[in-house]
């Protein structure tokens, strides 16, 4: 205690805070655009897996099989794949570039399945109706479907991103300048591993807990539309 009370001054000053609040930005930035890419690219996955042509079927069974393997893998483990592709084709790619594949790498992989949840949770009688109206399958899912599917695919994603923000710690390990690393190079230099750590932890606390917060509300707001449709009749032009 001694020590972090005699370090405090000297580690709050204002070159380490903008270090640390550079570093909190780079953390947001690779989640934000990683899990965003990931998700629409997650939802093509989708869409191709719940195609029911039979041209469509080696494209199914791909989609399928990116979606089970890279559930079922690390990402500190992707990470270092994505290192080794990316190097070996263009050896001057950044480290923030790589992570961020890494990051839609994974994050497509697991907002698939809660963007499929949410399509097969809209009930048939819907898209039913919107077949007999003549609508192809891309005006069904755009204007049928996925309008009723928002309430149960938002929270969860949400939810998703917002627990990969602790997750891009693992990419300290190739050197990417986030919270996790700039905290490893204050303890280098000498500061109280408490002091570093524990800051670095509220920071984490401090990006997550609004998103979070928001998440709340999004599924508080969208379930009580849902809840209401649910009590009426089935869809009617």
């Amino acid at each position: 205690m001694d020590q972090i009370i005699e370090q405090a001054p000297r580690f709050f000053s204002l070159n380490n805070m903008w270090l640390l609040a550079q570093s909190a930005g780079l953390t947001l930035s690779m989640t934000f655009i990683g899990c965003i890419a990931g998700f629409f690219l997650a939802f093509f996955l989708v869409y191709v897996r719940q195609a029911e042509s039979r041209w469509m079927l080696p494209l199914r069974a791909v989609c399928t099989l990116y979606v089970e393997v890279f559930r079922r893998i690390p990402f500190l483990v992707i990470i270092y794949l994505v290192v080794f592709l990316i190097q070996a084709i263009t050896p001057d790619a950044s480290l923030f570039t790589i992570a961020v594949i890494a990051i839609c790498i994974y994050a497509t992989a697991y907002t698939a399945e809660i963007i499929r949840g949410g399509l097969m949770s809209v009930p048939t009688q819907q898209i039913e109706a919107a077949r007999t109206m003549n609508l192809s399958r891309w005006q069904t899912t755009m204007r049928v479907i996925l309008p009723q599917a928002w309430p149960v695919i938002l929270p969860p994603a949400i939810a998703f991103s917002v627990s990969f923000i602790k997750d891009t710690a693992l990419v300290s390990q190739i050197g990417v300048f986030e919270l996790t690393f700039r905290a490893k190079e204050l303890n280098n230099q000498g500061y109280s591993a408490a002091l570093v750590f524990g800051t670095v932890a509220l920071a984490y606390f401090l990006l997550s807990f609004p998103l979070s917060l928001l998440g709340q509300y999004l599924e508080k707001r969208l379930a009580a539309p849902r809840s209401q449709k649910s009590s009426r009749a089935p869809w009617q032009p």
